[in-house]
């Protein structure tokens, strides 16, 4: 199979299962308009993650990385009656984008985003007696992915709901030489995550629009 026929299956199930809108869609173009990279979760993916907000009852969910707000918009649909999205973001651009896209969606008054270098961020949220986050979806810059988990660790609580992204990253999360910081900070975090007995985690790999790659799913057993 190719990437090109991964990303027509893709298309066909966004089409068939109404996996877009008029919402996300303009989001994109937002994102596209402001010259933001084209790296946000695919269609399937964010109703996926919809989904799985929905599924565990998510009343409060912290996201780590922002960018356009796509991913942001898909969790907040999933949150239960009364629920909440922080987020966080390090480019004012991409803060800019995404609170606008917030506005377009009618989710302003759900999502809160927090502008600085995520790791300032959390700690902030950890001073203020923020969370137990009920969901924690981390996909920011990859080489820092292991202060991220230990930040989501401690603003969790049994039962929260941990998501890595971007841990497959075309097979190269396998290399044995020349990784890069990339790749190092994605093995960092699947050994971390690996042999903390407090998470139980599974690693789905995917193929789609957004190539080969894939992600962990944890759950918090206790603290």
């Amino acid at each position: 199979m190719t990437h090109q026929q991964w990303t027509a299956v893709d298309d066909y199930f966004t089409d068939q299962l109404a996996l877009a809108d008029q919402t996300l869609d303009a989001a994109l173009a937002a994102s596209a308009a402001a010259g933001l990279p084209a790296i946000q979760v695919s269609p399937p993916q964010g109703r996926l993650l919809q989904l799985l907000a929905g599924i565990h009852g998510a009343r409060s969910i912290l996201e780590i990385g922002t960018l356009g707000g796509y991913s942001t918009i898909c969790l907040a649909r999933g949150l239960a009656q009364g629920g909440h999205v922080t987020t966080l973001e390090i480019d004012p651009k991409h803060a800019d984008v995404a609170a606008a896209n917030f506005a377009r969606a009618g989710l302003t008054d759900v999502i809160e985003l927090r502008l600085g270098p995520a790791m300032d961020s959390l700690s902030a949220l950890a001073d203020e007696g923020a969370g137990p986050f009920d969901l924690i979806f981390i996909d920011a810059d990859k080489p820092n992915n292991p202060g991220y988990f230990t930040w989501s660790l401690r603003l969790a609580r049994p039962g929260t709901v941990i998501i890595v992204d971007n841990v497959v990253r075309n097979g190269s999360v396998i290399e044995t030489s020349g990784r890069s910081d990339v790749v190092n900070g994605v093995r960092k975090v699947v050994e971390m995550i690996g042999g903390d007995p407090r998470v139980t985690a599974t690693a789905i790999q995917t193929v789609g629009g957004k190539g080969y790659d894939g992600f962990i799913l944890a759950t918090v057993n206790h603290l």
